[in-house]
């Protein structure tokens, strides 16, 4: 009985050595990058021409969806809550995670020849902002054009929700980039037929640019993607962005990857730079922006449908993340 005992003991922990094993093992089977950009469905829908004369700024209020700012021409910079400022010029790129608001300013001190925009042929929104003393002909100006962005990925939708802090580029003269800013002003400033569906395509060549720089450079912003890479870690990533309202634990969503919980804990962290339910947090905020833009339900309801226990507490978390509370963020969107 004794040598069955300790048989037995020794049995469950080779158990466990394999288990790990074995997910370990399974951590080198990871998707490529190039499959990766293979599966991404990536959507940009251009929406307006920011055009600021002189030294003054254009405020963004927030937004539920992802905004894109691309700089066409100028100087300036972007700020927001609880970033640095992002310094603008010509070509750079600059990704804004929903729930931001923020501003677009321009340094008034560059001088750009070349034709006046033309985003009403387009069925763009234009926004002119000039200084007091500027007039809307001032050669002095930033143009940005502005656009909502989401990625897919494999089945699953607002992957780009994964971005929690601005994603930032700026190309190098002669670059690709530069070379698309180029083309882009022209279309802006002289639209011809199928210019708004050439803006969409070129809007998504620079992302897939940016992202391939970002992802070269080891880029924090995109440290997430390490996270796509794996299949097991993808399990319960996918499972968050569907359904960020279900009430997961660390626990439930090892078990949808197929790991035990500290391996799954520890792996998470590594890949994605945070634990699973602080990101988990971060989903339901922003699912709860695109409720409260796009649906009339009650704030309760929507704070129960994103998996919050009480709207106390879903009030607290999206004013963290907004700056708004859940009322005052629904009229300024709507």
């Amino acid at each position: 009985m004794r040598q069955s005992a300790c048989l037995s003991v020794l049995i469950w922990i080779d158990y466990e050595k394999l288990r790990d094993a074995n997910e370990d093992y399974d951590q080198t089977r990871e998707m490529s990058y190039d499959h990766i950009f293979d599966q991404l469905d990536i959507q940009t829908e251009p929406f307006a021409v920011c055009e600021i004369h002189g030294t003054c700024h254009v405020a963004l209020k927030p937004d539920a969806a992802v905004t894109l700012h691309y700089i066409l021409c100028g100087q300036g910079q972007i700020t927001m809550r609880g970033q640095a400022p992002i310094r603008l010029s010509k070509g750079s790129l600059v990704l804004i995670p929903s729930l931001n608001s923020h501003e677009v300013s321009n340094d008034g001190t560059t001088i750009v020849p070349g034709p006046s925009c033309k985003p009403a042929a387009l069925n763009l929104a234009q926004v002119l902002k000039s200084a007091p003393d500027e007039s809307v002909g001032s050669t002095s100006r930033l143009i940005a054009l502005c656009a909502h962005v989401n990625i897919g990925l494999m089945g699953a939708t607002d992957v780009v929700n994964l971005i929690r802090e601005p994603l930032i580029t700026r190309a190098e003269p002669g670059s690709e980039l530069m070379t698309l800013v180029d083309t882009m002003m022209y279309e802006v400033c002289e639209p011809s037929v199928g210019s708004r569906a050439l803006i969409r395509v070129l809007l998504m060549q620079a992302l897939i640019v940016m992202m391939r720089k970002k992802i070269s450079e080891q880029d924090g912003p995109l440290s997430w993607m390490a996270a796509l890479r794996d299949p097991m870690l993808w399990q319960a990533l996918n499972a968050m962005l569907e359904n960020p309202g279900k009430p997961y634990s660390v626990e439930t969503l090892a078990d949808i990857a197929g790991m035990s919980r500290a391996a799954f804990a520890k792996r998470f962290a590594v890949a994605y730079g945070a634990g699973p339910m602080e990101l988990l947090r971060s989903l339901r905020v922003r699912k709860a922006g695109d409720l409260l833009r796009n649906t009339n339900l009650p704030i309760k309801r929507v704070a129960e449908t994103v998996g919050f226990s009480s709207r106390s507490a879903f009030s607290r978390a999206f004013e963290a993340t907004s700056g708004h509370s859940p009322g005052a963020f629904r009229k300024e969107v709507r």
